[in-house]
């Protein structure tokens, strides 16, 4: 994981000043994983730590699932690293075509892992997880690559969902 905080920092994922969160909250930084994720060493390492970490703990689902737009580069590189099929989780369902919220083809009562590029609150995650409950399909973990640390932990464990982050923000705040 040290070599994945410091690919974070060396492409400067890590920003201060004022900014205002997904979550609508205020921070003096920002965790711009966008910078990371659209560089392809940083997101084969990121795949990498997210495949390692599944067989450690052997974790297994039938399918990887990222919220859209942040978490989607994440979820396609562990989908090309592990093999797993790909679902994304659109924010709201769209008014034309199959007029899905979720991409991708499924079989109800199967489990996905998601993926998510940062977690604050989780609200995001907790949007997406009701969406695939709705659908039947089975979710008990979130593996993020950066938790902000501030309530995404207790909001997800209170659904029965355990939030996996490959970095706490703390730990990308030491020098």
């Amino acid at each position: 994981m040290k070599k994945l905080k410091d690919a974070l920092k060396e492409c400067e994922a890590i920003k201060f000043g004022d900014f205002i969160l997904a979550s609508g909250k205020k921070s003096q930084y920002y965790i711009d994983i966008k910078k990371a994720s659209t560089n392809p060493n940083i997101l084969k390492l990121i795949a990498a730590e997210i495949s390692r970490l599944l067989i450690e703990r052997s974790i297994y689902a039938d399918y990887v699932g990222g919220v859209a737009i942040g978490g989607i580069p994440v979820a396609v590189a562990v989908s090309l690293e592990t093999g797993y099929s790909l679902l994304i989780i659109r924010k709201e369902a769209k008014d034309y075509g199959t007029k899905g919220q979720i991409v991708g083809d499924f079989i109800p009562g199967k489990s996905i892992i998601l993926v998510e590029d940062v977690t604050t609150t989780g609200g995001s995650v907790l949007k997406a997880i009701n969406t695939l409950r709705e659908a039947g399909l089975f979710i008990n973990k979130v593996i993020t690559v950066v938790d902000r640390e501030e309530g995404a932990a207790n909001n997800l464990e209170s659904i029965n969902v355990e939030l996996i982050p490959l970095v706490r923000v703390s730990e990308l705040m030491k020098k």
